[in-house]
């Protein structure tokens, strides 16, 4: 199976496996364990913050950092496409009571007019706005890599209207093999965000959320209230350790391998594609002028060997460390012959 469902279907490597297989570990929640301290201080120092917390999931990490942030009844403006509001089953109101104002923009990104357009007025009637939070890079809006003008001028706004600011860093690093901005700059206006180790780095699981000492403090109690305090975590903090050191600049291979299968669909028949449009390692393509709907395209696909995920008449695939350059054309061949199969 050729699985571009997504970058999360990464399996790890035989050498991340040794490396997780030699790991030292001790007692995590103790603060024992050498091999997480030794990648939650190497995640602090990659993004310029003093001090992080290794957590089992991205969601996790979002849903901990904004009820540090917020307070119930307050409001959060992001994006209409963010995960924290598509995706992480009602967390945020289920557990911090906390509502989102969803933005307009193009690529899964808003403006700082449109932010400062969102903040509610200080009034008694109004949920008060407290957070800021961007997706870098933007899922839903094709991978697009946030600039770190606007970045920095949101941090601006926040600072200005004493919000808290927080970034989703799910694909944060293929922002900065796609960009060039380093890491810390890209982290610098934040007051908390976070790493995906089981996305391109290629890790079976795991994230790391970073930011004030006093921050991580408070993230660590809540990690312990909903149960995600572990023992020997060093066996798969060792494998972040691992993509860090091994697996960063090689997402670069995604982002050509991405711009290959767009270029390569463009002038198939049925197919709308702008490549573009490809910043990273996400394609999203239209197949409206096929005829088909994305799930029996998605199925008729996997049942050639090639797993898709779509919705409506929008499919995305999404490139990582086990997709090579062939495996994309052998794709598209097979998308070719589904969408023969289809007209006929």
């Amino acid at each position: 199976m050729i699985n571009l469902y997504s970058d999360t279907q990464t399996q790890p490597s035989k050498a991340m496996r040794l490396a997780m297989a030699e790991a030292e570990v001790g007692d995590e929640q103790r603060g024992e364990d050498p091999s997480v301290n030794r990648l939650c201080e190497m995640t602090a120092e990659l993004l310029g913050k003093e001090a992080a917390v290794f957590l089992p999931s991205g969601t996790m990490c979002n849903q901990l950092a904004i009820h540090i942030h917020c307070r119930p009844g307050e409001e959060i403006i992001a994006h209409r496409t963010a995960h924290i509001l598509n995706f992480e089953a009602g967390g945020t109101a289920a557990f911090s009571g906390v509502q989102i104002q969803g933005l307009d923009g193009a690529k899964g990104q808003f403006s700082v007019e449109a932010a400062r357009a969102a903040i509610r007025p200080k009034d008694r009637h109004n949920p008060q706005t407290r957070l800021i939070a961007i997706e870098q890079t933007a899922n839903l809006g094709g991978g697009a890599v946030w600039p770190l003008a606007d970045i920095q001028a949101l941090g601006a706004l926040a600072d200005q209207q004493g919000l808290a600011y927080h970034m989703d860093g799910a694909r944060l690093l293929n922002a900065v093999v796609a960009s060039g901005v380093t890491a810390k700059d890209f982290a610098g206006p934040f007051d908390s965000l976070w790493i995906d180790l089981s996305k391109g780095l290629g890790c079976p699981v795991g994230a790391v959320l970073a930011g004030s000492k006093e921050f991580i403090e408070e993230a660590w109690r809540l990690k312990q209230r909903t149960g995600g305090a572990m023992r020997q975590a060093g066996i798969i903090a060792a494998a972040g350790i691992y993509a860090l050191e091994h697996n960063v600049e090689r997402l670069a291979e995604d982002h050509a391998n991405a711009k290959l299968f767009a270029e390569s669909l463009r002038n198939l028949p049925g197919v709308k594609v702008d490549p573009q449009a490809v910043e990273t390692n996400i394609v999203f393509f239209d197949i409206a002028g096929s005829g088909m709907t994305a799930d029996s395209f998605c199925d008729a696909l996997k049942a050639k060997g090639v797993d898709l995920g779509g919705a409506g008449t929008s499919v995305r695939a999404v490139t990582h460390l086990d997709i090579s350059r062939d495996d994309v054309m052998t794709a598209v061949d097979a998308i070719r012959n589904v969408l023969q199969e289809a007209k006929r």
